[in-house]
């Protein structure tokens, strides 16, 4: 069963802890992703919280240990807000299970990523009532939501360079949309990390711990790492891994519908293209032939570049065997790469490869 509000066509990927998103149809359908419609990445229960016994702790390697409410930081800090997407490291995971499994992994397609308006109060405000030492490089989010991995139970939680965490647009939220957030969502609070993989926007956020190195949480020392394509279970050292944090270039078709049958003529295409870093997203190539020839799609509104770019355009497709292709370039004239088997890993990480979709074409 989905979380409370959430649209009934969503699409469940895992049961327990629920996992799911739209019909990727949906997705793009309006700029910012209506609430009912972001997916939702967990990997626990959800927390039933109050907002009243709710505090916020800041601890670690600062001068004074912190403790807030939300009353506390509706009134002693001033207000901010950012349109960011947020993208699941784990989206369009399904493209590279195709080329190898990726064992025990959740099979994302590309549904797990939306876009909302975010309100709430600068992290880095907050961080300077505390008052950060010198020697802290890296700030923790941990959450109230517990899990179990390895036969301990604990904690969600990750953590950010203290230069992206200081940086204006890293928001501790309490909105989502111009709303209350939903509990699917992180309420109380939640981080927001634009640029950064989803699972830095800690949910349901109970403590933030500055510290000297990263956080040692399983979600970062062990899950969320990046390992070369001849590394498999087998034979990991999970420490080896690169830790993920920054967003690749990515785009994606979200209309037509893999396998459509389409009537002969101008049809309309439509989707969403991505980067983290605030790089932007400057063009969006569309190819009717599997990649060897391409035309400029049309780009929608842009609304910063901690927002995805939605695109869309009208192609002429003769009768036949279609192999629709989308690619993008951001604004440090980064592409994607051509095949996904290129960014294949064992995790089913950070899948940007050119997006495919084949169509048939009747007269």
């Amino acid at each position: 069963m989905a979380p409370e509000g959430k649209h009934p066509d969503f699409i469940v990927r895992q049961a327990d802890p629920w996992n799911g998103g739209p019909p990727l149809g949906d997705l793009a359908a309006s700029q910012r992703t209506p609430v009912d419609r972001f997916f939702v990445r967990s990997h626990g229960d959800i927390p039933q919280a109050s907002a009243e016994s709710w505090r916020l702790r800041i601890s670690g390697l600062v001068q004074k240990e912190t403790e807030l409410s939300l009353e506390d930081l509706s009134s002693n800090f001033r207000r901010h807000s950012v349109v960011a997407a947020l993208e699941c490291a784990g989206n369009r995971r399904n493209e590279l299970i195709a080329v190898a499994p990726t064992p025990g992994e959740l099979e994302w397609h590309a549904e797990a990523i939306g876009n909302a308006a975010w309100s709430g109060w600068s992290l880095a405000d907050v961080l300077a009532t505390a008052g950060p030492l010198p020697e802290a490089r890296h700030v923790e989010f941990v959450g109230v939501d517990e899990t179990e991995r390895l036969g301990l139970r604990f904690a969600f939680g990750g953590s950010v360079p203290i230069e992206k965490a200081l940086a204006r647009e890293v928001l501790l939220a309490d909105t989502m949309n111009g709303e209350e957030l939903a509990p699917a969502h992180g309420f109380p609070l939640r981080a927001v990390v634009p640029g950064y993989l989803g699972a830095r926007s800690v949910k349901w956020l109970a403590e933030i711990r500055l510290r000297r190195e990263p956080s040692e949480n399983y979600f970062q020392a062990h899950a969320y790492r990046l390992f070369p394509s001849w590394v498999n279970p087998s034979n990991v050292v999970w420490e080896s891994g690169l830790m993920l944090g920054e967003m690749p270039v990515t785009s994606v078709l979200s209309t037509p519908a893999p396998g459509a049958v389409l009537a002969a003529g101008e049809v309309e295409v439509a989707g969403y293209a991505y980067v983290g870093g605030g790089r932007g997203i400057d063009r969006v190539d569309l190819s009717i032939d599997g990649g060897r020839t391409w035309q400029a799609a049309d780009l929608g509104v842009e609304e910063g570049t901690w927002s995805w770019r939605l695109f869309s355009a009208r192609l002429n497709l003769a009768p036949g065997e279609h192999e629709l292709v989308v690619r993008a370039f951001d604004r440090s004239a980064q592409t994607q790469p051509r095949d996904a088997a290129e960014v294949w890993n064992f995790k089913g990480y950070a899948n940007n490869a050119w997006h495919r979709v084949s169509v048939t074409v009747r007269a």
